[in-house]
């Protein structure tokens, strides 16, 4: 009875639920609290249900769950809390993925931190990318793997037991106090871990932190697909494959706009992207250099989720470690680079950079043939030997327009993998989707990011692709349009707040190739001291912000979004992107994003009011 009334709700749920829920990559931003994020919509959500009360209108109203899809969205919520209460369990017990291998790889990177055993059985066949033997060497993963016929005999095992099956329903399953994790495969649709046992409740913050930053969860479409079974007791509809011309047309465009002829790889994220990139670049040291450090060189003041993937992959891994590079303020990423790299050079170790151009939040861009030289430059060992030369991994997300990798392009002979987040331009904010390439000098290395991509099961979906192919080929004109939208604003503020320190690329950057669309504002502030002063200018910041997103709700919006098709984003990059920065390097000022496609006059309108009221 109880099940058949929640599993009703659900039903009428996903009839009337908002469109939003399955087009966009983050639902109602304007009542998001990422405090909040993990727990406040299925709160609300269960309050609706007790009520009886699944209407469209009260269903729109519900905050924003998780974020950017990656963590979760509205859909994937109500699929977890559904399963949990068949199985009652607590939702956040239930975990989805949109990877099948990510989930496994999740307990056995705790356990490893644990120092605690781990045996993964299995039902039927394990999928042919499960590679135990590079999970084993590469990623440092220990565990026994097992067939088995009967779940009901399986014994206890001083470790963690998972069991992973493959499902053709979503449904029920009688729990086994043995068995710690299932692992549920529903083919394209991705995966579903249980957490069974309140002696693994520490798991649970540390699988979804690994959801967060190296793979995504179920997409809303595939989402909603699996609630459609849930409610149905049918079988998950089969899903098509990757439609060859979609896949042809976007690898063609990356092609095309990177100006290069290497293979693209296309991953369910960004983070994904970075994840097969730093995993592939790992495996390859393994083999290439064998016995030797491996070192990530990270701006410490990054994106993020960048900066936390580096130094989670290096907590893993003995004989990796992260180095910090500064690169933004009075620092200068060529100099930075180059006595970075003599040193490391000094240590016969292998150098993988990691930097964003233009950097984030400061929006600078380094002298290129200086960046070339420095990259190029053989340096030696303490023992008079070559160094081994450098990788750069480039994260291009602020400028994806922008040729580095061609023949003839100024990092055409540098070893260098250029990725780009999909949510931003690519696809205008409709999907999370994440590309690389590199140029001809990284053949063998993409190889390797292909190698883990496929591993991690983290390509990108059949909607992914079928949304980059009717997104990509407008990229460009979308990246010029916003940028004069962002040039004449950037002008304005700087006629009526001259006070404020801008920081967006120089016209002559412009006229070079960089057109971000994406400027970091410094208000001006007051106070006897520095710790008035800050003070005072974050009041300033949020007051900005708030005043923009409430006069022009339709518009203006507190996200972090970049290259979305319409309106305005304002961000605050320390309390977002840099959630995972060291407080030390964060950098409390504005960020703001600017559309082709938003009512710039209604914009300038606010913010002169901004101006006179301060």
């Amino acid at each position: 009875m109880k099940e058949n009334k929640m599993l009703n709700y659900i039903k009428n749920v996903i009839e009337n639920m908002p469109s939003d829920w399955l087009h966009l990559t983050t639902h109602r931003l304007d009542i998001y609290n990422e405090e909040l994020a993990k727990t406040q919509f299925l709160d609300q959500f269960e309050n609706l249900f007790n009520d009886h009360n699944s209407t469209t209108s009260a269903l729109s109203k519900l905050p924003t769950a998780y974020d950017y899809i990656r963590l979760g969205h509205p859909l994937s919520s109500i699929l977890e809390w559904g399963i949990a209460n068949l199985h009652e369990l607590d939702a956040e017990e239930v975990i989805s993925f949109q990877s099948q291998t990510v989930p496994v790889l999740a307990i056995l990177r705790k356990n490893l931190l644990e120092n605690k055993k781990t045996q993964i059985l299995y039902t039927h066949q394990l999928p042919d990318f499960f590679d135990a033997e590079v999970i084993k060497r590469v990623y440092g993963y220990q565990f026994e793997l097992k067939k088995v016929d009967k779940t009901s005999e399986i014994a206890t095992f001083e470790g963690s037991t998972v069991l992973i099956s493959e499902n053709d329903k979503v449904s029920n399953v009688d729990l086994n106090s043995n068995i710690d994790f299932y692992i549920n495969l529903y083919g394209d649709l991705g995966s579903v871990l249980l957490i069974n046992g309140k002696q693994n409740e520490s798991y649970i913050s540390a699988i979804q932190h690994v959801r967060r930053r190296e793979t995504i969860s179920m997409t809303p479409e595939n989402c909603y697909t699996a609630l459609k079974s849930l409610v149905a007791h049918s079988s998950v509809e089969t899903k098509k494959n990757i439609a060859e011309t979609n896949k042809t047309s976007v690898k063609g465009s990356i092609n095309s706009i990177t100006g290069t002829t290497t293979k693209a790889l296309v991953a369910s994220s960004g983070l994904s992207m970075q994840y097969a990139i730093m995993m592939g670049l790992v495996h390859d040291a393994l083999e290439n250099h064998k016995g030797k450090e491996i070192k990530f060189i990270v701006p410490p003041n990054c994106y993020g989720g960048t900066n936390d993937q580096a130094r989670r992959v290096a907590a893993c891994l003995d004989n990796v470690e992260v180095v910090d590079l500064p690169v933004d303020g009075d620092n200068d990423m060529v100099k930075s680079i180059d006595t970075v790299l003599t040193r490391i050079a000094q240590e016969d170790a292998v150098p993988y950079i990691i930097a964003e151009i233009p950097t984030n939040p400061r929006v600078e861009v380094p002298e290129l043939q200086k960046l070339k030289e420095v990259l190029s430059t053989e340096r030696k060992t303490a023992t008079g030997e070559t160094a081994i030369d450098p990788v750069f991994i480039l994260d291009q997300t602020f400028c994806p327009n922008y040729q580095f990798l061609g023949e003839g392009k100024i990092l055409s002979k540098v070893r260098t993998i250029s990725y780009v987040s999909g949510s931003k331009f690519p696809s205008g904010g409709k999907c999370t989707a994440g590309y690389c390439v590199g140029n001809k000098n990284t053949e063998a290395l993409i190889k390797k990011v292909e190698k883990h991509l496929e591993l991690c099961d983290n390509e990108a979906t059949a909607l992914q692709y079928e949304i980059l192919a009717k997104q990509m080929p407008s990229m460009n004109q979308r990246i010029k349009d916003a940028y004069k939208n962002t040039r004449e604003f950037v002008t304005f503020i700087q006629e009526v707040l001259p006070e404020a320190k801008i920081n967006f690329v120089s016209d002559e950057l412009a006229n070079e190739g960089f057109t971000p669309s994406v400027f970091s504002l410094d208000l001006p502030t007051k106070g006897e001291t520095a710790e008035e002063k800050e003070a005072y200018k974050r009041k300033l910041n949020l007051k900005l912000i708030n005043l923009m997103i409430t006069e022009i709700p339709t518009e203006s919006k507190f996200c972090v979004s970049y290259g979305q098709l319409k309106g305005c984003y304002w961000t605050v990059p320390a309390t977002s992107t840099q959630g995972t920065t060291k407080e030390g390097d964060k950098d409390y000022i504005v960020r703001v994003s600017v559309s082709g496609n938003l009512d710039l006059e209604l914009h300038k309108k606010v913010f002169l009011d901004f101006v006179e009221s301060i």
